[in-house]
């Protein structure tokens, strides 16, 4: 199959929208911070999806159908995944009193680090893979190429699905100590930091001396905590199309770009998708063992595309069908 890397006005084309994408978020719509409004929160995410949906079918055009169905995958595999980010985020906002105006300005810089972090991972992840095939060996009477790193992974995608269905991650993180997160000791051990915001700024200078505020500790929190995630979704999208960091990176970055419209559209109705983790299980679980049968039997892109939007379809149903008490979890 012929790799998206061989199409460099399709890089182009890809940093080029998500630079001027960026500038325009930041220094056009939201130049000033403020609090974001469901409506805004839908446009934005409208746009976001969209452009998703446009690029998905540059590559169906200019790659065919296999690419296309992979894309798909990997953007929708990290779009749900990343419904766990949100529920953290909310709680981390909230731990450390975050003005909603603020709210906007943390996700955006948290998401420039993402950029690069996940460039970081897929890249290098590949690279990782390609040196770790094993030598041709016969199991169960087949021959087979083994791939140590994707076992790896399978069995850690396994575990992890068959732990998130039965634990309760909200009431975990209810319970957790933001302040102790590795991000905000960092912070705190390069910078000192003043008690109270100081409207958007990240520093400001005290007799002389430049500080921190508490809202560079915030985003070097939302930061750690996104890489935290990664280690789940990138092992994931792996499974998907291993050898082209390309369309695992595009994907993968179109899914984040659009978390934070998300986080302001679903914010207020997150209970409306309790039953959402238990999807989320069921999938990491099947990439899991679609990883580790891999070198037996091949399961296509186009059916892992179908299996994991089937299963999101009907854990946000089930989700509307017996919905969470909000008032019971604020008890």
């Amino acid at each position: 199959m012929d790799s998206l890397i061989n199409h460099p006005w399709l890089i182009a084309g890809f940093a080029i929208a998500i630079v001027v994408m960026l500038l325009l978020d930041l220094g056009v719509f939201n130049k000033n911070s403020h609090e974001v409004s469901s409506k805004e929160a839908l446009t934005w995410s409208v746009v976001w999806i969209s452009l998703s949906m446009l690029f998905s079918g540059i590559i169906y055009w200019v790659m065919g159908w296999e690419s296309f169905t992979q894309f798909q995958s990997a953007y929708w595999i990290e779009k749900a995944l990343s419904v766990d980010n949100l529920f953290v985020f909310i709680l981390v906002f909230g731990f450390f009193k975050v003005p909603k105006y603020l709210h906007h300005k943390v996700l955006f810089w948290g998401i420039i680090g993402a950029l690069l972090f996940r460039a970081i991972f897929i890249f290098a992840g590949v690279e990782l893979i390609n040196a770790t095939y094993l030598p041709e060996m016969e199991v169960f009477g087949m021959n087979v190429r083994i791939n140590a790193v994707l076992t790896i992974f399978g069995l850690f995608l396994l575990y992890a699905g068959i732990k998130s269905w039965s634990s309760n991650e909200e009431e975990d993180e209810e319970e957790k100590d933001f302040s102790n997160s590795i991000g905000a000791k960092v912070i705190h051990k390069l910078f000192k930091v003043t008690k109270n915001f100081e409207g958007d700024r990240f520093f400001i200078y005290e007799q002389g001396k430049r500080v921190a505020t508490p809202l560079l500790v915030v985003v070097a929190v939302i930061e750690f905590t996104d890489l935290i995630f990664a280690v789940d979704s990138i092992p994931a999208i792996f499974a998907i199309a291993p050898n082209d960091p390309f369309i695992l990176y595009t994907s993968n970055i179109f899914a984040i770009l659009g978390l934070r419209a998300l986080y302001f559209l679903l914010a207020n109705f997150m209970h409306m998708f309790s039953k959402l983790h238990y999807g989320l299980a069921i999938i990491l679980s099947f990439i899991g063992v679609k990883m580790l049968i891999s070198p037996f039997y091949h399961i296509s892109s186009p059916v892992s595309l179908a299996v994991v939007g089937g299963i999101l379809v009907i854990s946000v149903i089930v989700s509307f069908m017996f919905p969470a008490k909000a008032d019971a979890k604020k008890a």
